[in-house]
């Protein structure tokens, strides 16, 4: 029996009965790769997938990100194999606005009867009756939030949501100004974004949602960095006896409370090492130094 081990303590989402554990599992790197198409198709190994999935869950993983466009359609039917029937404290959040052209291209996807189409795609691929949380990911730039009304999408998730559909809603690739009307509109319990040791940019906006008490989930914790800057963190993680990307996972647990980690693999290996970072404390210098290699690349 794998023991249960100790995940960065735990956080609830504001408004809800789902209280999960800081340290999560993604998903996305559980689809595959077809020539220059990422995240496309299903893995090489499918039950080495599962294995991992299993492994997260009964290491105390309760909660999982994914969306029915990583495949698309795989990563939630490996999900709903390794899984399903899930375990009552297991919370699945999944994201939409985004279909795959033939090309493994992104797509925007904010009509009504496509985000419509993508919550019935999740909920039937998942196997389940309603989702627990739902991400709207803004598409106004693929790869980084851009500024543009959320209002039309956001309506529409909410009808889903009154519907029965959908327990909770999130958003994902946000600007300060696109969560500001998304509150106008419907109670937001979680905001993905991309966030690390030297990308900074939404330091002020974490404060101000901890305040809130809602939840930030950073993607992408080793994404951007300069040789100098990975050397930084490398040195770090030798002086702290921890690969760099557990020092870069346990920074973000201590930076703070509000943050929950999704950190992806499909390797055991690597989701044994990603785990075991919940349990690294940096001490305070060694936390100055890298909040240095942070203020450095502003």
């Amino acid at each position: 029996m794998i023991a249960q081990i100790d995940l960065g303590g735990s956080f609830t989402l504001p408004g809800t009965s789902l209280t999960v554990n800081r340290m999560g599992y993604g998903a996305m790197q559980l689809a595959g790769r077809d020539g220059d198409k990422l995240v496309w198709g299903p893995p090489r190994d499918v039950d080495a997938a599962v294995a991992v999935l299993r492994e997260a869950v009964a290491s105390g993983v309760n909660h999982i990100d994914t969306s029915d466009f990583y495949g698309p359609h795989v990563t939630n039917q490996i999900i709903r194999k390794a899984l399903h029937p899930y375990p009552n404290d297991l919370v699945i959040v999944t994201k939409i606005s985004v279909r795959r052209g033939k090309d493994g291209s992104w797509i925007p996807a904010f009509s009504r009867e496509e985000l419509t189409a993508a919550v019935h795609d999740n909920l039937r691929n998942l196997g389940l009756d309603v989702l627990d949380v739902v991400n709207l990911r803004s598409m106004f730039s693929v790869h980084e939030p851009a500024e543009g009304s959320m209002e039309e999408p956001l309506t529409v998730l909410a009808e889903l949501q009154q519907k029965g559909l959908v327990r909770h809603i999130g958003l994902s690739n946000v600007t300060a100004t696109q969560i500001a009307e998304a509150r106008q509109i419907v109670p937001i319990v979680c905001v993905q974004n991309q966030y690390n040791l030297v990308q900074r940019t939404d330091d002020a906006f974490i404060d101000d949602l901890a305040r809130d008490g809602i939840a930030y989930v950073p993607f992408f914790p080793l994404g951007g960095f300069s040789p100098l800057q990975s050397a930084a963190l490398s040195d770090a993680a030798e002086r702290l006896e921890a690969t760099p990307m557990q020092v870069a996972l346990a920074w973000l647990l201590q930076r703070s409370p509000n943050i929950l980690l999704i950190p992806g693999t499909s390797s055991l290996g690597h989701l044994r090492e990603n785990l075991s970072a919940a349990s690294l404390q940096i001490p305070a210098e060694e936390l100055a130094d890298l909040d240095a290699i942070g203020r450095n690349a502003r």
